[in-house]
């Protein structure tokens, strides 16, 4: 509750702190821009690594491993699956898609939550 106070008293100054802050913040919004402008590919590199790593982590913990040398081809590729684990590691990334797509747009209810599960799960 006193946090909500505070938002309601105006402040009569802001800090030199928070200033810089949001300075730093506008310049790395500019060169974020200026970099999906001028390097495209390697942004989608990166986002491919990040969604390998996250796939792959992720599903690590539940002791779940794949393959290395099969790892880009269960992640992105849409062959057949070997195993249960690969299984697992493809729906968790279809998971991902279909919160990086329409994460805006998602309800979050039960129904939202079985579906994420059910790509989770694989075709278990």
């Amino acid at each position: 509750m006193m946090t909500l106070r505070q938002f309601a008293l105006k402040p009569k100054t802001v800090p030199a702190s928070t200033s810089w802050y949001l300075a730093d913040l506008g310049e790395a919004r500019g060169k974020q821009e200026l970099f999906t402008k001028q390097a495209p590919q390697r942004l989608k590199v990166l986002r491919e690594h990040a969604l390998i790593e996250s796939a792959v982590s992720s599903n690590r913990i539940e002791g779940v491993t794949v393959n290395q040398e099969r790892i880009c081809t269960v992640v992105f590729g849409e062959s057949l699956l070997r195993d249960r684990d690969e299984e697992e590691v493809r729906g968790y990334r279809n998971a991902l898609k279909l919160i990086h797509e329409h994460g805006a747009k998602l309800p979050v209810n039960e129904d939202t939550i079985l579906k994420l599960h059910k790509f989770t799960r694989g075709e278990i």
